[in-house]
């Protein structure tokens, strides 16, 4: 088999929808992947917001009218007739594994477009996304990658206990984005079947820079930047704020971003008689969360389960300085003491200390720990790094190796 170190790879990642634009990490990946001269395409449900960095595929969706979906069915079954010999492979696997005929034959309707298309990886981009597909790529001779980012193995095996257990066997390759992610994966069952490899967020530092470093004055301005969800913990952050206030600290919070737990944080604000403190921006826009933090002086992160968190990296390349929990990557995204305070989860009073503590550091020791986190994050977060190290992932070993 041709060595793929001698040829440019075909790459099919997989998404439930296509990139927005805000969102950089797949963006900068499949740029920098086809800037290196690889053929990427986009395997998804959705593309609302035309995607079009490379070429994007639209797996097929059930359709509620059942004349309708008969059409579709037998359309997109004789369409696989040019690829039965792949389809077999795939329904031989799928035997072997134990799948009823009907499974199969719902996975070759949702997953169609892939058998057509000559692959070299097959990259889920969440781990959820491969549950069910764990013999696509095999059916393809093709490599299977997935990433695991967070929820997908943080949280999902909870409720979902040895979901993965299919999977460590037919992996090729496996990306985390942190060391405790890593650990997770063992945890759920992983016994070094492939190799794990780390490659962590990135942001555009250059875009995401310090234009004035902010002096602290009161009210001191504090922000968050995420989705309004239980695993974001910003019920346990508007208690620490509380404590604040109580301890007579004068504070402006702000929140950008929307979700589910909108309502049940509102009212949390209330009844904690923080509604002349803290305000719910909703969504903005790339360019007014950078205004935000522009004028803020705190970044807070306390979430109770956290993969990474791309916005930690913004706060801190903008100079601001951060307070974040030691759930998974928080704790490697910020370097406790030198770019920033790590809290343990769950612990509002301990939050609450440590906001008052960097508020009466120092002037040049507020200083010292901005310059640390922007210098940091210039050098081990960049869009160009992370490019490099998606190019080496998908060429470090032969297909024969395996």
């Amino acid at each position: 088999m041709t060595n793929p170190k001698q040829h440019p790879q075909r790459i099919g990642l997989v998404l439930s929808v296509a990139p927005g634009y805000s969102e950089t990490f797949f963006r900068s990946k499949i740029k920098g992947l086809m800037e290196a001269g690889n053929a990427v395409v986009l395997f998804c449900s959705a593309n609302t917001q035309n995607f079009d960095l490379c070429s994007v595929v639209l797996l097929p969706k059930p359709s509620k009218n059942v004349f309708k979906q008969i059409l579709r069915l037998i359309w997109i079954y004789i369409g696989l007739v040019p690829y039965l010999k792949t389809v077999l492979r795939f329904i031989h696997l799928e035997r072997k594994d134990g799948l009823t005929w009907l499974n199969i034959l719902k996975r070759l309707y949702t997953h169609a477009p892939v058998f057509k298309h000559n692959l070299d990886w097959l990259h889920f981009g969440f781990g959820t996304l491969a549950l069910g597909c764990e013999n696509l790529a095999g059916a393809k001779n093709a490599k299977m990658a997935v990433s695991f980012r967070g929820f997908d193995i943080g949280v999902y095996p909870v409720k979902h206990p040895d979901c993965y257990d299919r999977l460590w066997n037919k992996v090729s390759k496996i990306h985390v984005i942190s060391d405790d992610i890593t650990e997770l994966v063992y945890k759920n069952g992983f016994k070094d079947q492939a190799p794990i490899v780390k490659i962590t967020p990135a942001i555009d530092a250059q875009y995401f820079s310090v234009s004035n470093q902010s002096v602290f004055e009161t009210p001191i301005q504090i922000v968050t930047v995420a989705r309004l969800h239980w695993k974001k913990g910003l019920d346990y952050t508007m208690e620490a704020l509380a404590l604040l206030k109580q301890a007579g600290v004068s504070f402006e919070y702000r929140i950008i971003g929307t979700g589910p737990e909108e309502e049940a944080l509102k009212f949390a604000r209330y009844q904690l008689g923080l509604e002349a403190e803290v305000f719910f921006l909703g969504k903005l826009e790339h360019a007014d969360v950078k205004q935000q933090l522009e004028k803020s002086h705190v970044y807070i992160q306390y979430s109770v389960q956290e993969g990474f968190c791309n916005a930690v990296l913004e706060a801190q390349a903008m100079g601001l300085l951060c307070l974040v929990s030691d759930a998974e990557g928080l704790s490697e995204n910020v370097i406790p003491n030198v770019t920033g305070f790590v809290v343990p989860k769950r612990k509002p009073r301990e939050l609450a200390s440590a906001i008052e503590k960097l508020l009466y550091l120092p002037s040049g020791q507020k200083s010292s720990m901005a310059e640390n986190a922007v210098e940091r994050i210039g050098q081990d977060f960049n869009l160009v790094k992370q490019g490099e190290e998606f190019v080496d992932f998908y060429l470090e070993n032969n297909l024969d190796d395996l």
